[in-house]
């Protein structure tokens, strides 16, 4: 399945210019216990609550979140603005919007990194022949 980025992009931003969003400056600059985190994230994304008694953001899913590498691990228990950033982007895109753009970005990266790996590679043989043709 070949995946357009022009569109996947333009879905994106379709979806986040529909939804109510934190600004910057409402998130904290001090880092936060978990327990901080997900009041933040319940004041701050209760809007997109489907039911009141709905939670935004669990301790289980920060949990599973950082397990399964899509958050940094906290440090001594406490999450500072970035992950807070990583947290309201999980829960304010789709999942599966989110999930096809991440794996997007991992292959360009992943080519980028190959790319670059040839072409410093290339260098260096060259720079050997050169030293070689010297002697």
């Amino acid at each position: 399945m070949k995946i357009n980025m022009d569109e996947l992009l333009d879905s994106m931003l379709e979806g986040i210019s529909n939804m109510d969003y934190v600004r910057s400056e409402d998130i904290p600059n001090i880092e936060l216990y978990m327990d901080q985190v997900t009041s933040f994230m319940d004041e701050q994304l209760n809007s997109s609550k489907r039911y009141d008694d709905d939670k935004i953001l669990t301790k289980t899913m920060i949990n599973n979140y950082a397990k399964n590498n899509l958050l940094p691990p906290p440090v001594k228990k406490k999450y500072s603005k970035e992950h807070v950033i990583v947290m309201i982007l999980r829960q304010s895109c789709p999942s599966r919007i989110l999930r096809q753009f991440l794996l997007q970005l991992r292959k360009s990266i992943l080519v980028q990194t190959v790319l670059l790996m040839l072409h410093l590679s290339t260098k260096k043989s060259a720079t050997r022949q050169r030293a070689r043709s010297r002697t």
